[in-house]
């Protein structure tokens, strides 16, 4: 029974671990921690499963956790700069065809206000404004 116990700690000292390395975003956060409390216990069921001699269970409870651990690290990718088109990029900023670089610098800092990781905004909004004044302003 030592040995269940020590598997307990074990789980509860990474999952600690792992809360503690947390530095996502607010709304990416709340699903990390969430993940991270339901590996926990999914992985002490399975280990307590496992010292009974249920082992199809206990697998499965093994290999369920494992899979949201993993699952839960997948981050997004930004999308490229060269993936616009400029009428994309006009349209995402909302300026005209024919707009100058401080219209589309002053658009850009507008949006950028509210999209703004910092600001509530998400990432990959923010690096799409990047992206789109990072086109035109190469025009």
């Amino acid at each position: 029974m030592g040995l269940i116990w020590l598997v307990l700690a074990g789980v509860a000292v990474w999952a600690l671990v792992r809360l503690g390395r947390q530095t996502e975003g607010p709304r990416r956060g709340q699903w990390r921690v969430a993940a991270t409390l339901i590996s926990a216990v999914m992985l002490a069921g399975g280990a307590l499963a496992l010292s009974r001699g249920a082992w199809i269970t206990g697998a499965g409870l093994c290999g369920a956790a494992l899979w949201l651990t993993l699952a839960s690290r997948i981050r997004a990718v930004p999308p490229r700069a060269g993936g616009l088109s400029d009428a994309e990029a006009r349209s995402l900023l909302g300026v005209p065809v024919g707009a100058t670089s401080q219209d589309i610098t002053a658009a850009w800092r507008r949006l950028m206000a509210r999209a703004h990781p910092d600001q509530g905004g998400t990432e990959g909004l923010a690096a799409k404004l990047n992206a789109a004044k990072d086109r035109l302003l190469r025009k």
